[in-house]
Formats: C-alpha cells, structure tokens, sequence
C-alpha cells in the first residue's frame, strides 16, 4: 500500500534583500518521517498473472478431486481385494530388450509422473523468467519460505530418528508438498482464499518441487550408464534446438520425448528428470502479437492430461497401503513413520511460516492489510499435505524394503490427513473474510469483463460507472415522481 509523500510549493521562498544580523535563519526542511513505502507482503496481483493462476488453479482442484477418488479407490481396493491389487500393480509388460520390462505400478511412478514433472518444469520455468520468481526481491520470500518448509521437517525427522534409534534414510519424505491435494481439500471445505493466497501456495508448491527434483536427482541416482546419459543429453539438445527453430507437430516431439524419457530411465537417473528438463525448455516468454506463449500453450494443454490421468493413476497403484493389523497404530511407535508424520504436519507449518516472517522481517516488507498473520500460518498447515511426491520418495527411501514402504506410504496418508483436519479448522475461522475479499476481487460492476479492482486508474471505467449511477438516478427520480402524483390522488389514504 503505498504512503503519502509530503508535498512543498514549487515556487521558491523570496530572498531577502540584505541579510541583517538580527534577521533569524530560514529553519531547514523538516524530513520526512514516513521515509520510503514498504514493499507489501501478499499484495494484488498483477491482471495476467491472476487470470494465468485462475487457469492453472481450476485445473489442478479438478485433478486435486480426482486424486481424491483415486487414493480413496486404492485403499479400499489394497484392503478388500489385497490380491488382485497386487497382481494388478505387479503385472509386469513392456520392452525387455530395450530395459523398459516394468510393473503396473512402476510405469505409472517413473512413466506417468514424468507428464507431472514435465508440467512442473513448464510451471517453474514461466514463473521464472514471467512469474513471481521473475523478481528477485519477490521471488525471496516464497524462495525462502519454500527452503525452510523443506529443511525443518527434514530436521524433524532426523532428530526423531536419531532420538529414537531409526534409519536416517526417509529424511526426503515430509519435504514435498502436493498442491493438487492441498487445492482439492480447499474445494471440498469450500473455502475461496483470496488469489494472493493461492499464489503463494502454488508458488510454494513449485519452488518445493524444484527442490524435491534435485534432492531426487542428487540422493537416489543409481549407478550411471554414461552412454544412456550422452543418449539422453543428446536427445536433450536436439528436443531444444527444434524449439529454438520453431518446429511445430506434436508427432515429432512426442516421439523424441518417449526417447529421451527411456534413455535417462537406463542411465539410472530418475527417469522423471528427463520431464522435468524437457518442461524447462520451453519458451514461456510472450512475443508481439502472441495471445500466449507456447509454453504456457503446451502447458495448458498438458496440464488436464497430468492433472487428471498421470497423478491420479500414480496414486491408484501407490496409495493402495494395507491397513491391517497395527498398520496405523504402529505409525505412532516407530521413529520412521513419527517423523515423516511430525515432519509434514508440524516441521511444514513451523518452517513455512517461520521462514515467510522471517524473509519479511528482514527485508521489511509490509503484510497485505487485507491479511492477518492467521492466514499464513493456515496456508502453512495446508502445505503439510505432502502426497504424491512424497509417497514417490518413500518408495525409493526404502527400496527393497516392502513392510518399511507400506508403513511409510501409511504415515504420509496420516499425516496428510492430519494436514488438511488442522488447515480446514483454520480456515474456516476466516472463511467469511475470505469470501468478501473474493468477491471483491470478482466485482466487475461496469460489465467489462475486468474486475472493477483493476480498473480504478482507467479513465474509461469511471466514465461507464457515472452512466450506471446516472441511468439508476433517473430511475429513481422517475419513480420518486410517481410516488408523489399517486400520494396526491384524493383517494389516496391518508
């Protein structure tokens, strides 16, 4: 919000003629206590950036849905139906000879999360060069808050293992977040945040996966295939250069893709990377004349087969955990699965909430006036829904290790539940703030088709607002007319 300034005469003060002893000295110019205006913390965003994340948004709450459904169908399938959903998941098809002979439920980890991680590349790369990361004094705090939200519940974890005697091996696992199931928990509960809100989540979320790719490229690369890689990085560089020259046709770039994707499989880099690389490639700058860039073209027609086929399908063949026995109660008792639990839902709202007031402290920045520091802390909870990611570390944390796998998938639904029990709680005690400050940001009163909150400096706006209220005064004086010929009838009552 910005400050009023002082404002002094453009005209100079007369000089005197002759300066005389006894004549007092000109007091100097009182300064300015107010001093520059602080940047604002959560403020409006910009018209294109909200109507790009309006987009992106309702996709991912759609998909968020989906991949609800889907982790609620694979929990009942694993424990009604445990056989067949293991035969299912293990069922093994594809090319032996060319390395890709996997299970159901490896394809959909390291096949379909790759449309996933492309998305992300693409998200990460528009946010870089024509988001909120573009800025670097903006980008600090989601940076920052996204770096603390990734490191306290990796704290938390370790010094839960190491008080209790654990593998330090699932440090990884409470550090991503899911922003689909985070948005589709905000659809259930009905809950209209603000758009500030949303972007700082969804900010969150992509600067949390860019780190949650690296820590999957750096700690679970498996012994390397350099002739797979060179394969791979070559097939990178011409996957970039028929960018840079313009190349059109989904039949050339789908194919080279399917390429890359089963050569850095068999380097022993995550195959997911390969996505991820691909997304970072594409170009997410608007040119004169262009309506939308052609990586946010290809992201927006992506996104719906990421959203709602990709991830959920992952989820139908990950989430499906045995919940027999002491699966869940056994949760509490072991030092793995307690802290990837603490670690998503206290290390997550600590780090994330710690780390924005923080970053705001000092670089001084000024919360949005509209806003308590409440609604960070609620935000920060509802990024303690760490599922998809989170679920993919898991298995390859334990690899090998199939009781350890299902009682660490079991812990990150648990603690994810608790995530989104405690951010619904608290968002509900702002709900009615939120949906004023919603609407308001919907208003569009002229019918122009721009909410009226972006028009306040548009000359033409005002214009059609003064014939709005002037066509509304007729009215009403013409009825006020009326009203008055009616009381003055003799048979009126009295």
């Amino acid at each position: 919000m910005p400050f009023p300034t002082r404002r002094f005469p453009l005209v100079a003060p007369p000089t005197p003629a002759s300066p005389t002893p006894s004549s007092p000295r000109p007091a100097p110019p009182t300064p300015d206590p107010e001093g520059p205006p602080r940047r604002t913390l959560l403020g409006r965003l910009p018209l294109p950036e909200r109507t790009y994340l309006a987009d992106a948004l309702r996709t991912e709450t759609v998909g968020g849905l989906i991949l609800l459904a889907a982790a609620v169908t694979a929990l009942v399938w694993a424990n009604t139906f445990d056989g067949s959903y293991a035969d299912v998941s293990g069922f093994h098809f594809g090319p032996a000879a060319l390395g890709l002979d996997l299970s159901v439920a490896h394809w959909a980890a390291d096949g379909l999360l790759a449309v996933f991680f492309f998305v992300v590349g693409a998200e990460l790369k528009r946010e870089l060069v024509a988001g909120q990361l573009r800025d670097p004094k903006a980008a600090a705090l989601p940076i920052v808050a996204a770096l603390c939200g990734m490191a306290v519940p990796a704290l938390v974890y370790t010094l839960t293992n190491v008080v209790g005697g654990g593998s330090l091996s699932g440090w990884a696992v409470p550090t991503a977040t899911d922003i689909a199931f985070a948005l589709a928990v905000l659809a259930v509960i009905g809950t209209s945040l603000p758009s500030a809100l949303r972007a700082f989540l969804l900010t969150l979320a992509v600067v949390d996966d860019l780190f949650a790719i690296l820590i999957i490229a750096v700690f679970f690369t498996e012994d390397l295939d350099f002739l797979a890689l060179g394969g791979a990085a070559l097939g990178l560089l011409l996957f970039h250069l028929l960018l840079r020259f313009e190349v059109r046709g989904w039949y050339v770039y789908v194919p080279l893709a399917l390429v890359i994707w089963g050569l850095m499989y068999n380097s022993g880099v995550h195959a997911t990377i390969a996505g991820v690389a691909m997304g970072l490639m594409l170009r997410c700058t608007r040119r004169e004349g262009e309506a939308h860039s052609p990586g946010e073209h290809i992201e927006h027609l992506v996104r719906p087969l990421s959203a709602g086929v990709a991830v959920p399908l992952f989820a139908l063949f990950s989430a499906g955990v045995s919940l027999k026995g002491d699966a869940l109660a056994g949760v509490f008792t072991r030092p793995e699965t307690l802290g990837v639990v603490l670690g998503l839902v206290v290390g997550k709202t600590v780090g994330i909430f710690g780390g924005t007031y923080l970053a705001a402290r000092f670089t001084k920045a000024e919360l949005n006036k509209d806003l308590a520091w409440a609604d960070v802390f609620a935000v920060a909870s509802l990024a303690g829904i760490g599922f998809t990611v989170s679920l993919l570390i898991g298995e390859l944390s334990f690899a090998g290790d199939a009781g350890m796998v299902n009682e660490i998938k079991a812990a990150v639904l648990l603690g994810s539940l608790i995530a989104a029990v405690l951010a619904c709680v608290l968002l509900r005690l702002r709900v009615r703030r939120y949906r004023e400050l919603y609407e308001a940001e919907e208003l569009d009163e002229d019918g122009s088709g721009v909410p009226d909150v972006y028009e306040q400096d548009d000359p033409g706006y005002h214009q059609r607002m003064a014939a709005i209220h002037e066509e509304k005064a007729a009215e009403h004086r013409r009825r006020a007319q009326q009203a008055g010929a009616t009381g003055n009838e003799p048979d009126s009552p009295a």
